[in-house]
């Protein structure tokens, strides 16, 4: 079986906030969305790129659980590179068994410097692969694993590839 997921993502521009919502305001905003996701084949909501607490009643997983009794499924990491990351998600705490999805940007840059950029910046995808297989061995509970901006076919296989006998070599022959 498949999971079918329907996809929010922020009010706006995700990477410049001119004007925040209260989390009241960004329930009734994203409440006609996701009602229409109720009503389909969707299984499940993924709220994408918000990048303050009260949108998504948001990115801070403890202010969220906490405030929602603990109502999101899971939390993803999205469009930020595993270099961004890393070293916060080896730092501790309880709130990194709650993390079970990653869907990382391709570069290394910032998000400024990507906003900035005249082309986009497909980074280095061999490294990519190593840095997912590295991270899904620190933390085995992650369990969806994607790309964001930047990624295409070379970044899925190092990823593939680097994560274990998911899908086999030969399945990825021509990938």
């Amino acid at each position: 079986p498949m999971v079918i997921s329907g996809c929010v993502g922020p009010r706006g521009d995700g990477y410049s906030i001119r004007t925040k919502m209260t989390a009241d305001e960004a329930e009734a905003y994203h409440a006609h969305q996701i009602g229409i996701f109720a009503d389909s084949a969707a299984d499940m909501v993924t709220a994408v790129t918000m990048t303050y607490t009260d949108e998504a009643i948001g990115t801070a997983i403890e202010a969220v659980d906490s405030a929602t009794d603990g109502a999101p499924a899971y939390y993803m990491i999205n469009c930020a590179h595993p270099t961004h990351f890393e070293e916060a998600l080896h730092s501790g705490g309880a709130w990194r068994e709650r993390i079970r999805a990653l869907r990382a940007n391709a570069s290394t840059l910032s998000h400024a410097e990507l906003d900035e950029a005249e082309e986009l910046d497909d980074g280095d995808p061999v490294d990519f692969g190593v840095r997912h297989g590295r991270l899904v061995d620190a933390f085995p509970h992650l369990n969806v694993i994607g790309g964001c901006c930047g990624t295409d076919h070379r970044h899925v296989r190092a990823v593939a590839l680097a994560c274990g006998p998911v899908v086999s070599p030969s399945a990825l022959q021509g990938a």
